[in-house]
């Protein structure tokens, strides 16, 4: 039997059953080809079985983009670099696979993945094979002697001494298999690259003890609370700390590879203080962002501006929809672009709301998780997103566990994984929100706002949380302080933000704010408008409205106990919206048969 051998010296990887052998490449080969989640069309499957079997036969030095194309796309020999087909293949191949091993082959025992930057595969075993040995008698291990939860067979007998050559064969495994993929185990501790921020001391330009103090306690309040924002990579306090105030651009990008610098100086005169910050790009120096904060020390404790100052600083760059997270919408970093991308798109998708997008969004994370099972933040999104399949009716898929399920699942694993990960708290909160289970839920959104009370991502949801489970004036002036600190956001702020006017009985205010969120593909939206301008006395935009709303959701009216059922409105306010969809001119089903539903629901625009 011929076996794959991943570096030079390393035959006792394969003799202790370390590293996968051919035939367990080959059936795992199988496995994925015929499995319904890998594509049954187009030349994946062929793609697949040939780099696997170069590789297998021991000629995996022939796999260039130049055989591929002649002996798997049937190009002519003349082919060149200039045709792309090998390379476009090639990435819906990777991500074929990774979506493969996220949805059907989580449990597989062999991982078949082809690295970025060539087309040889490599193979890995899905966990690392740990066999305990002790005992008196070191002899045959059996099966019943894997420690729990290696679920493949123990194939191999370890006499004495094994351990040790199978430590050395491994180190000589990592250092000759330059090219091949990480086992799962080291994989799993490995986040995709994110935008990186270094901050540098901020500049003391004033004079005496006071001023140094402030500086000092400026620089230490940021690196407090910028890693509170999960979709960026914050370099710690000793970097901070090595790192003179005037330090260029160019230095940090080669030393430490980071994409965004922070800097900036602090000056003191009299009782007037003014901290001026800055955000540079590391390639070329350029200042993508720069503000001023002035204040009156005489109006205020010093500690409580300078709090407040980093506050203000770090939500202006590092929020979901701050000045990084834009940069990075219309020119992302090139380094794991794919993992990265997904978070740009699922604040996209928030934006627009709509099922296209969502498609997109679900199939970028789970792809994204597939590489990286440890992605707190990835799973957080994956949580939001399936649970949108089944409040908006997006993309549903069938035959799998329920939706609720799938969401609680993917929050619960975020929050396992980084139990003050603001976005898995909101993801968890959400999800637990629509399990009804609503006092725990509120719990954890209290919980999420102390954690982080920067994240207008977070107020947003929370404020929406808190509305619609009765307490409409504190979910409004969260709403307030989310719209305040992030005029650029999503337009779902500013429709959750009108629904909370109209049940406030504020007209003016709703009628502004749902012109504002202006969301055309996302059915709700268009509801809650109908709703508004009718309590409004707009009857024609209220008729249009209802006639789109209508259009795009058929099947919510003649359901609508049901659909409302799905949330937790308190009955007064579920009575109302009944009132708001009959003034708007749309039928619903008879009051006796709503005034009998125990639950009802929020048609927030989210």
């Amino acid at each position: 039997m011929q076996t794959w051998i991943p570096a030079e010296g390393s035959a006792a990887l394969i003799s202790s059953g370390l590293v996968p052998q051919a035939d367990e490449i080959r059936e795992q080969l199988e496995r994925v080809v015929s499995s319904p989640e890998f594509p049954g069309v187009g030349r994946a499957a062929t793609f697949l079985r040939y780099v696997v079997s170069e590789t297998l036969e021991g000629r995996g030095n022939r796999i260039k983009a130049y055989s591929i194309a002649i002996e798997v796309f049937g190009r002519d020999p003349g082919f060149t670099q200039d045709d792309p087909v090998v390379r476009i293949e090639a990435g819906r191949l990777r991500r074929s696979l990774e979506r493969y091993y996220l949805v059907a082959g989580q449990q597989d025992p062999v991982r078949i993945d082809i690295p970025k930057g060539g087309y040889v595969p490599t193979f890995t075993w899905s966990c690392p094979a740990l066999v305990d040995i002790g005992g008196e008698d070191a002899g045959e291990t059996s099966a019943s002697e894997v420690r729990p939860g290696r679920w493949w067979r123990a194939r191999r007998v370890l006499w004495p001494g094994a351990a040790a050559l199978a430590a050395v064969a491994i180190s000589l495994y990592w250092i000759g298999a330059q090219s091949s993929a990480p086992s799962l185990e080291r994989a799993a501790s490995l986040l995709p690259d994110r935008p990186a921020l270094v901050v540098a001391p901020f500049a003391n330009l004033g004079e005496g003890p006071e001023a140094q103090l402030y500086t000092a306690g400026l620089t230490e309040e940021l690196m407090t609370i910028l890693p509170r924002f999960k979709e960026i990579k914050v370099f710690g306090r000793e970097t901070s700390k090595s790192l003179p105030a005037d330090v260029g651009a160019s230095k940090i990008r080669a030393e430490f590879g980071a994409r965004y610098l922070l800097a900036g100086g602090v000056r003191m005169s009299g009782k007037r203080l003014r901290v001026t910050a800055r955000l540079l790009d590391t390639s070329d120096g350029e200042i993508l962002w720069s503000e001023n904060y002035d204040n009156d020390l005489a109006s205020g404790d010093l500690f409580a501006i300078q709090t407040d100052v980093a506050r203000k600083v770090a939500t202006a760059i590092a929020q979901p929809y701050g000045v990084m997270a834009q940069i990075d919408s219309a020119s992302p970093p090139p380094d794991d672009l794919g993992a990265y991308e997904c978070t740009l798109r699922f604040y996209a998708y928030r934006s627009e709301l709509s099922a296209e997008a969502h498609a997109r969004v679900r199939d970028c994370l789970e792809a994204a998780l597939a590489r990286f099972p440890k992605y707190a933040t990835a799973w957080a999104m994956l949580s939001i997103v399936y649970l949108d399949e089944d409040r908006y009716k997006f993309n549903p898929i069938s035959g799998q566990d329920t939706v609720i399920q799938r969401a609680l699942d993917a929050a619960r694993r975020a929050t396992q994984i980084d139990p003050n990960n603001t976005r898995g708290l909101q993801a968890l909160m959400t999800a637990l929100f629509f399990d009804k289970q609503l006092a725990e839920s509120l719990r954890v959104g209290e919980q999420a706002l102390a954690t982080n009370p920067n994240d207008t991502e977070l107020m947003g949801e929370f404020g929406t949380r808190l509305a619609i489970a009765g307490q409409w004036q504190r979910g409004a002036d969260l709403l307030d302080q989310a719209i305040a600190l992030n005029p650029g956001s999503g337009g779902f702020y500013h429709g959750t933000r009108a629904l909370a006017a109209y049940m406030l009985r504020d007209n003016h205010t709703a009628v502004l704010e749902i012109r504002q969120a202006n969301m055309q593909k996302f059915p709700l939206f268009h509801v809650v408008a109908a709703i508004i301008y009718a309590e409004a006395g707009m009857m024609d935009d209220a008729r249009r409205e209802g006639q789109v709303f209508v259009s795009m959701r058929p099947d919510f009216l003649p359901n609508v106990v049901t659909e409302l059922a799905m949330r937790n409105m308190q009955p007064e306010d579920r009575d109302r919206l009944i009132e708001g969809l009959r003034k708007a001119g749309m039928t619903v089903p008879d009051p006796n048969a709503i005034a009998s539903t125990a639950d009802t629901s929020d048609l927030q625009p989210r």
